[in-house]
């Protein structure tokens, strides 16, 4: 079956639908400088110039970060997810949205950067990408105003003056998709997403789920080619199953492929567990990354490849491929990076992996603003090239004995 996004009124270009959200006041500039002290991988980054636009809210303390590669004035496209943070991130020690929006949108220029040299994506984000960088939305909020809780249409509404305010003040666009925080609102009728999309013409509804893990299936099967490993014959763990990693279980199962999966959700686990999945729980992590397995492929909801982590998976020698599309994989992810390589290991940046989402979402935008319907199942189709050249880049870090890694090697093979 084929799942079209629905299309929107005809609307005029650069209009904002409106609503009923509150005026709000001018938001906390924070220049990349600056950024860069919140942030100081954001140094070392290809592209290290990041603005954050900060909105709080005078009353509850609600605090929106938007924070974008886009220069002000520069009617560029901004692309990121509206992330309204969880419990598990806000509680999480030395949590700030600043520096999550910051690291995030550095995550979405660098998806945004493999989807240039793959040259992947929906014909019109390839049509447009010299006007795409790399973006990213997070509100912080208080537990009642989370989406299913009794104030969730007023922090909705915040949101909403917030990014209408930042279009006609900062001179870019914004578009802001699928991430965490989002489902049914607390009138039992309502998504968050349709509601924000109602609203604000930047607001995107694709359901990014299904391209992403599209997409990481085809990076995860190319590398496993590349050391002459078959889907069919390999064992794969899965670190996080939600809708992505679901969707990436459902492709490694009709290829034949073994699963085994690490999930916090006990619910999930029994899910899986009924399909004849082997589980493991958080605390079990050291027992899994033990097992014989071929690839880990993670799609959590971030920090899943720690220090500890990185070191267990090089200590297990089965262990070839490492992919996955989860944000904030690593605390540091050169260091990280460098490590595995060092051990002879692939590793394709969870970027690279999960840049199917980011395209999906600005295809849609795109589409939206051409009176066109996106329909879903093409981005998946998009996804297709990625898997060759997955294969050819881990042939060329195998060649090399690893003296370069698989992002320098798909750069090569991209350009060739």
């Amino acid at each position: 079956m084929r799942h079209s996004i629905r299309r929107r009124p005809e609307l005029p270009i650069d209009v904002t639908v409106p609503s009923s959200s509150p005026a709000v006041g001018a938001p906390v500039v924070i220049e990349p400088a600056e950024a860069a002290l919140l942030v100081p991988a954001l140094r070392d980054a290809q592209h290290p110039e990041v603005w954050v636009y900060r909105y709080e809210h005078p009353d509850t303390g609600w605090r929106l970060s938007i924070a974008t590669h886009a220069s002000p004035g520069s009617g560029k496209l901004s692309l990121g997810g509206f992330r309204i943070a969880p419990e598990s991130r806000t509680s999480a020690p030395g949590f700030d949205s600043d520096r999550e929006a910051i690291g995030l949108a550095i995550g979405m220029e660098e998806k945004v950067y493999w989807s240039r040299v793959m040259h992947v994506g929906g014909p019109l984000a390839l049509r447009d990408t010299a006007r795409i960088v790399g973006g990213k939305c997070v509100l912080h909020p208080t537990p009642d105003a989370r989406v299913g809780q009794p104030n969730d249409r007023a922090l909705l509404d915040f949101a909403l003056a917030c990014f209408t305010d930042l279009e006609a003040r900062a001179g870019f666009h914004l578009t802001t998709g699928q991430d965490m925080g989002h489902g049914l609102m607390f009138d039992g009728i309502a998504q968050s997403l349709e509601y924000l999309n109602d609203r604000f013409l930047g607001s995107v509804v694709a359901d990014t789920s299904k391209p992403t893990g599209e997409g990481n299936f085809r990076v995860l099967a190319g590398m496993l080619a590349g050391f002459d490993i078959p889907v069919a014959s390999a064992t794969v763990g899965l670190i996080g199953c939600g809708h992505v990693g679901m969707h990436l279980l459902g492709q490694l199962r009709e290829a034949g492929a073994t699963v085994l999966a690490l999930e916090a959700s006990p619910a999930r686990r029994a899910e899986l567990e009924t399909l004849g999945v082997r589980t493991f729980t958080p605390d079990q992590k050291d027992a899994f990354l033990a097992e014989p397995m071929d690839a880990i492929a993670v799609n959590a909801a971030g920090g899943s490849l720690d220090p500890h982590t990185i070191d267990r998976i090089i200590s297990n020698q089965s262990i070839r491929v490492i992919c996955g599309s989860e944000n904030l994989v690593m605390p540091d992810e050169r260091a990280g990076a460098e490590l595995l390589r060092a051990a002879g290991r692939a590793y394709a940046p969870t970027e690279l992996g999960g840049m199917m989402g980011y395209l999906t979402a600005v295809e849609e935008y795109l589409s939206q603003r051409a009176g066109r319907s996106l329909d879903v199942e093409s981005m998946c189709t998009a996804a297709a090239p990625m898997e060759a050249l997955s294969e050819r880049a881990v042939r060329l870090a195998r060649a090399s004995a690893f003296a370069i890694g698989f992002p320098q090697a798909m750069e090569r093979v991209s350009a060739s």
